[in-house]
């Protein structure tokens, strides 16, 4: 039986590292990819007339839309491989949801890149990377 490997992925080189990394050393399992929609970078990036009526709608459809041509990109590279990928996206603080994530499906294996957030966020948020491995419910490869 196959396993299940959960490869959270967003727009960084990293993720793309992780997924390139799960093809190639897992090309007989079940991929899924997860994509996190965090609430927290709206409020990094609220402009003030972020209180307006229909803002969080308009900001949440784009997230979403923005997850859908995430997981284009991601199956043109798995078309590669000859791989069918499953992909969900998920609302919530990132190293969280994607430990719940793997909890709640039976996850066999996290493959994951280093760090996927840059700037302000991460030094704010420190590593998603390093909080998924601390408190993971199965084993996590970081891929570099």
């Amino acid at each position: 039986m196959a396993d299940t490997i959960l490869v959270p992925y967003d727009e960084s080189p990293q993720s793309v590292d992780a997924l390139r990394h799960a093809l190639e050393k897992h090309p007989d399992d079940d991929l899924v990819l997860v994509h996190v929609i965090d609430l927290m970078d709206a409020g990094f990036s609220t402009p003030i007339d972020g209180t307006l009526p229909g803002f969080w709608e308009e900001w949440y459809e784009g997230q979403q839309q923005a997850s859908e041509r995430l997981f284009e990109d991601a199956q043109a590279i798995a078309d590669e491989f000859d791989v069918t990928l499953s992909s969900e996206t998920v609302v919530g603080r990132p190293s969280r949801t994607i430990n719940d994530y793997a909890e709640e499906h039976d996850v066999d294996h996290i493959i994951m890149g280093s760090h996927g957030r840059t700037g302000v966020s991460r030094v704010l948020l420190g590593s998603v990377a390093e909080a998924v491995v601390r408190r993971a419910p199965c084993p996590v490869t970081i891929v570099r």
